[in-house]
């Protein structure tokens, strides 16, 4: 648990935190990051003194999503290579979504595309007030594919439809109203809220907790082979756009996308 260089672990009692850490980047994930958090949440399992697992991110906000340098670098990729990486985001939600041990989301900050994601796949969440959240992959000419089953089942198709679609940033509020986040407070109450949680699920049986999240999973549809094959093969065709350049260049060049400007 201490070889992670993009990740800060720290234990209490039988809680243990994960904390991305690259707060000067936003905790923005690289293929690094992803391929770190992966391994934990398959691999926390086997540590039989922990109970409860805490993801959170460091400094203020909690995770920007994809890292700019390699959403950009995507753009040029050939469609294998952007398979592969779709596969490892996808594989990333999946291991958080079937870890099993309770998951709570203490959501420090800001959670932006990829990083709403893993909002999506913790159990219970937390939100400090100021934070702000989208699925923003739709101004930048991409699309939230890898990462629309765990959102889905989240919170349901018809607000997905609506934030897909705009891409557009939701507060805290909005976030508990449509069912992305569990509970909204102060920043001096985040972590007393969190202890609340822990102390509640310290009530729960350890198996049944593990067995009521195989019950969900087996109910949805995120473990179907095919999904995760025709996911990663739209993700992968979408990087390549030539809306995806057009996008991630307006971004990066601080100015308006074509197509946002023709609504202008």
């Amino acid at each position: 648990m201490n070889h992670y260089s993009r990740l800060e672990i720290s234990q209490r009692s039988e809680s243990i935190f994960v904390s991305l850490n690259r707060p000067e980047l936003h905790n923005a994930f690289d293929q690094s990051m992803i391929a770190e958090l992966t391994d934990f949440f398959r691999n926390i399992d086997e540590r039989l003194d922990v109970r409860f697992v805490i993801l959170t991110g460091k400094g203020r906000t909690f995770c920007a999503g994809a890292d700019l340098t390699m959403m950009k670098a995507a753009t040029e990729y050939d469609y294998e290579r952007n398979v592969a990486e779709a596969e490892s985001i996808f594989d990333l939600m999946l291991a958080i979504d079937s870890c099993p041990l309770p998951v709570v989301g203490r959501i420090n900050g800001s959670a932006i595309g990829g990083g709403a994601g893993l909002v999506s796949c913790c159990d219970i969440v937390v939100a400090v007030d100021r934070a702000r959240f989208s699925f923003s992959e739709a101004r930048l000419g991409l699309i939230p594919a890898v990462i629309s089953p765990f959102v889905i089942a989240k919170i349901g198709q018809s607000n997905v439809r609506e934030l897909f679609l705009t891409g557009e940033q939701f507060n805290a509020v909005h976030a508990q109203r449509i069912g992305l986040v569990h509970h909204v407070v102060g920043e001096d109450a985040l972590d007393r809220t969190v202890d609340e949680r822990l102390a509640e699920l310290h009530m729960a049986a350890p198996g049944a907790q593990a067995a009521a999240k195989k019950v969900i999973q087996k109910i949805s549809a995120l473990h179907d082979p095919s999904a995760r094959t025709e996911l990663v093969k739209t993700i992968a065709k979408r990087r390549s756009s030539e809306e995806a350049r057009e996008g991630m260049g307006a971004f990066l060049g601080k100015r308006s996308a074509s197509w946002q400007e023709k609504g202008e």
